[in-house]
């Protein structure tokens, strides 16, 4: 088992592999855990070396290799054990405008079971507030989003939505486009229905699951 320290070091190094495509440095990993001794990480680095999680070349800076990604402590995992799972990035603050998955929108990437994940076109969201507990969809819950541009009515789509851009807020809501206006409708009887002037569609949830 791992401790916090270790765990600390191998999700940021995961992080950093999945955005950078390279591992980072000794000195890079000290810093972004608080640890100023080289000596230390290097400690660490070998406690994780002996427990599968990776493979290093301490002759070079940059020679790690994960190794065991998809089991990592505090990952999501396959809802069926010894299920395959694939890695999608978690969005936090959404903005009009801009790439959707720039660099600054992801917070995280975390691992989702396989057949929650369908194509390269996906991003996760974490869920805040009640307005979808009657589709299942609670606070805290992660929704798996295929990124398009349009929605059929009925759709649960991840839009921003709002008077107009300026007042755009990211929501997740079902969709109908009806007499002229779209409506965003939540799952939840005891809240009213949105009919924003502006609305942007993210994209389409096709799935979701709590991290446990």
């Amino acid at each position: 088992m791992l401790t916090k320290r270790q765990r600390e070091i191998y999700e940021f190094v995961t992080r950093y592999v999945d955005r950078h495509g390279y591992p980072p440095t000794v000195r890079e990993i000290g810093e972004a855990v608080g640890l100023a001794s080289p000596s230390t990480v290097h400690a660490h680095l070998a406690n994780l070396e002996r427990a599968g999680y990776l493979k290093r070349d301490p002759t070079k800076p940059r020679a790690l290799e994960l190794v065991k990604r998809e089991r990592a402590p505090g990952r999501a995992q396959a809802a069926a054990r010894g299920g395959d799972v694939r890695r999608l990035p978690l969005l936090g603050q959404i903005a009009a405008g801009g790439p959707l998955l720039a660099e600054q929108n992801i917070e995280d990437y975390l691992a989702v079971p396989e057949p929650l994940s369908r194509g390269d076109e996906e991003f996760l969201l974490r869920v805040r507030g009640d307005s979808m507990i009657e589709a299942g969809i609670l606070e805290g819950d992660y929704v798996v989003v295929r990124r398009q541009k349009d929605a059929r009515n009925g759709d649960i789509v991840v839009a921003l939505a709002g008077d107009d851009e300026s007042t755009d807020e990211a929501t997740v809501k079902r969709f109908f486009r009806e007499n002229g206006r779209v409506r965003l409708q939540p799952e939840n009887s005891a809240l009213e229905p949105l009919f924003p002037r502006h609305v942007q569609i993210l994209g389409k949830v096709i799935g979701v699951f709590r991290r446990v």
